[in-house]
């Protein structure tokens, strides 16, 4: 948002609190016997509303106090749900009923804005879409609700999910504006770089602002390689990427059913676990045939795997080879690597307390397909693939289609002439690259070559690659630094659940200004398995959380 727009947002949510006569923001403030939603966690909110303390209503308005208070300062919020406090009401009356629906009763909860909602516009942050409100709800949207979660609103993200345009700043759309890390909410400085952009990434597509802010409790992203790692890790939040097909993508605006998940981002791993057995849902859904493949727990129910001793026993690997140490391309005179000093003695510091908590460090643990002297089986040499590119065309196209009547344009080739013609308008600020070349592709005749990037995909980031030495080392995940294993996972679709560890030193290049300090910036820690492996994952996740509780509040914001 610019900043009127943004003035705009906080306005219309103290209308809210004041439509509900609430007299001052102080007050709302005060509401619930002085129960404090900073940093507060989806059970500690339940047992609130359980034993009386607070209501579903007095949550919600304590959360809109909360982005009444601090949205100008960071940019989190896309839109606020006008229905919130109605919703916050019927489930207090359901309550008082001995009805509580779920472990998300009355629970505020935000949504990426390509996640369908029949109370806010959908928009993607796309100008096209501005004020569309779509002709369904989204599946998880459903499952949500059914839940009893109150989607209090809709976050900022990258535009179409980053597939818009090369250089597009994490987080920037045409119609949200930059969201700023709550971590350094301090725009870049740099000559060319002084667009509005955060000095600290935000990471994206997905945004991880207001979650990390205590805008809401926890919010839903969406990924397609790295974002809902990305933004989760820049934000210090728990972030589970899922299996794909794990939850249902219906009624999400897609890049490619190949890849495209949702998924939680949270302040701890219980809270991600809680979010995820509601996401799922209880049953396959019939309009998302990927969601058949892996099994939901008992009752959807992730918290049995919440044990201290997670960690005890198991195997995890260390795939030292380009994720932690240089590697040598095959037929090439050069090394890459994806870690610096600083960061590998982090990662020291991760390994340590695996060991310290039970677990077997099997290292190294390199991926086949990182090492092969072969550059034809080697994922480092591999050609780029055509897979999100001709997904982007083929879904989007779908997608439009489900719109009907509602959809302002009917085909990608039709958004991008829209941009164009309204480029003035700011639509294509960073121009339209990618979806010129998704659009560029014909689905007849390409689609041999995008099968066989498809393969070769499958081949060296799954067969040559994450199966292969989870297999021949029996691991129970594979440990990455920060979000620099997300590549390799997503075009498999394997899960990963990233946990906060620290915060280092942020390079810049050009430097930035004698006079201007940046802080640290946030860094995590990923583990990694095979598909339908989530519940694995989230036992090792909160064993290691519960041994270091590294995160922080953003300072400077109570």
């Amino acid at each position: 948002m610019n900043l009127l727009l943004r003035r705009a947002a906080g306005l219309y949510v103290i209308t809210v609190l004041l439509l509900a006569g609430i007299a001052t923001v102080s007050r709302a403030a005060d509401n619930g016997s002085g129960f404090d939603v900073v940093e507060a966690g989806i059970a500690e909110m339940q047992q609130a509303m359980a034993e009386g303390r607070i209501t579903a209503r007095e949550l919600v308005e304590k959360h809109l106090v909360r982005i009444a208070l601090y949205e100008e300062k960071v940019n989190a919020v896309m839109a606020v749900n006008p229905n919130a406090l109605a919703e916050a009401d019927r489930l207090d009356a359901e309550r008082a009923r001995g009805e509580v629906r779920g472990p998300l009763h009355g629970i505020p909860v935000a949504l990426k804005d390509n996640i369908h909602t029949l109370d806010m516009p959908t928009t993607g942050g796309a100008l096209v879409f501005r004020d569309f409100v779509p002709p369904y709800e989204a599946s998880l949207t459903r499952n949500l609700r059914e839940g009893g979660a109150i989607i209090i609103a809709k976050t900022v993200m990258t535009e179409l999910a980053n597939f818009v345009a090369s250089g597009m700043p994490g987080n920037y759309s045409t119609v949200g504006g930059y969201g700023l890390n709550p971590y350094d909410p301090r725009p870049d400085p740099r000559e060319g770089y002084n667009d509005g952009r955060p000095v600290m990434g935000v990471g994206g597509s997905s945004s991880g602002i207001g979650t990390a802010m205590s805008f809401w409790a926890a919010n839903v992203g969406t990924e397609t390689s790295g974002s809902i790692l990305s933004p989760a890790n820049a934000n210090m939040l728990v972030g589970i990427k899922p299996t794909v097909g794990r939850i249902s993508r219906w009624g999400i605006i897609p890049i490619t059913a190949d890849q495209d998940t949702a998924g939680p981002m949270t302040r701890s791993v219980t809270d991600a676990a809680i979010m995820l057995g509601v996401l799922e849902g209880k049953a396959a859904d019939p309009d998302d045939a990927a969601t058949s493949l892996c099994r939901a727990p008992e009752n959807n129910d992730y918290t049995p795997h919440l044990r201290d001793d997670g960690l005890m026993g198991a195997r995890i690997g260390i795939p030292r080879a380009f994720y932690y140490e240089d590697v040598q391309l095959p037929g090439q005179n050069q090394t890459s690597s994806r870690l610096d000093a600083e960061a590998r003695a982090v990662m020291a510091e991760a390994i340590a307390v695996l060991r310290q908590q039970g677990a077997i460090i099997v290292d190294p643990a390199d991926i086949p397909s990182i090492v092969d002297p072969d550059p034809r089986q080697n994922l480092l040499t591999a050609p780029d693939s055509s897979v999100l590119s001709y997904g982007m065309k083929r879904d989007f196209n779908r997608w439009l289609a489900t719109l009907g009547d509602l959809a302002p344009v009917t085909t990608l080739g039709e958004l991008r002439q829209w941009n164009l013609d309204n480029a003035p308008r700011g639509a294509i600020r960073y121009g339209q690259a990618r979806l010129d070349g998704a659009d560029a592709l014909d689905l007849e005749a390409d689609r041999d070559r995008y099968q066989a990037d498809r393969m070769r995909d499958l081949y060296l980031n799954a067969t040559h690659g994450i199966d292969e030495v989870m297999a021949d080392l029996e691991l129970d995940a594979l440990l990455f630094p920060a979000t620099t294993g997300a590549g390799i996972a997503a075009r498999p679709g394997y899960p990963t659940v990233i946990v906060p560890f620290a915060r280092v030193t942020m390079d810049f290049d050009p430097p930035l200004p004698g006079d201007f300090e940046p802080g640290p910036r946030p860094f995590g820690v990923s583990f990694t398995g095979m598909a339908c492996s989530e519940a694995r994952l989230i036992e090792l996740a909160y064993g290691f959380e519960q041994a270091t509780r590294a995160r922080i509040p953003p300072p400077g914001m109570p």
